[in-house]
């Protein structure tokens, strides 16, 4: 078995601790460093050269969200999944602007983010349930009604199915299930769909099922 190479960026040292044991304890991933700061997390980063970044947002030196664009651009192959307490709006927008495929609340089960972790290896966006709500909230409830968005034209029936069940916040595997498709078919149509809309990612993908009326909140 292949295993992922995992850098750890917290400054708070039990934390770093905590994480490592997580994630050292799976079969598949390995952890090869460590940073206390933004800055550290950089530098490791390119020498390290590993597959997964767990970043804290809240770092000394260089913030996380800075420290993440740098890691991104550097290392495009390098995935970033942000770990923080702070489950604030401007620090999970922010952090998907830099780069970061996902962005999760430390409270979360350890079962959990080993899933999350294991998701954004396989190229999946996962953001935390109560960030994605808001982000609906956001740009899409608020809205007077939907508008009629020519994109969706090109989308196949199957296409548009596999949206919603992304919009409703669905992982390719969940997908795949569901439809009873194989999981390299799921990832292939959402790749499909992210391209004949012109979109970067499974997020602004959200946004469109939602605007578009593809998919109605609480629907």
């Amino acid at each position: 078995m292949t295993e992922a190479t995992v850098l750890i960026c917290d400054d708070r040292e039990l934390m770093r601790a905590g994480l490592r044991t997580v994630v050292d304890g799976q079969p598949d991933l390995t952890v090869v460093g460590e940073a206390g700061d933004g800055q550290a997390a950089v530098a490791q980063a390119l020498t390290l050269r590993p597959d997964l970044v767990l970043m804290e947002v809240r770092l000394p030196r260089l913030d996380g969200i800075s420290a993440t664009e740098q890691v991104r651009a550097a290392l495009p192959g390098t995935h970033v999944l942000v770990l923080t307490t702070c489950d604030r709006d401007e620090y999970a927008y922010a952090a998907l602007r830099a780069g970061a495929s996902g962005f999760l609340v430390k409270d979360v089960p350890a079962a959990e983010m080993v899933v999350a972790i294991r998701g954004v290896l396989r190229g999946d966006n996962v953001i935390a349930p109560s960030v994605t709500r808001r982000l609906i909230d956001r740009y899409v409830t608020g809205a007077v009604a939907p508008v009629t968005d020519t994109r969706l034209d090109v989308l196949t029936d199957r296409e548009r199915e596999v949206l919603g069940l992304v919009a409703r916040g669905l992982n390719n595997t969940e997908i795949a299930g569901k439809l009873f498709l194989g999981e390299t078919t799921v990832k292939t149509h959402v790749a499909r769909i992210l391209t004949k809309l012109h979109i970067r990612d499974r997020i602004q993908a959200v946004v469109v099922a939602y605007e578009s009326g593809l998919v109605r909140p609480g629907g």
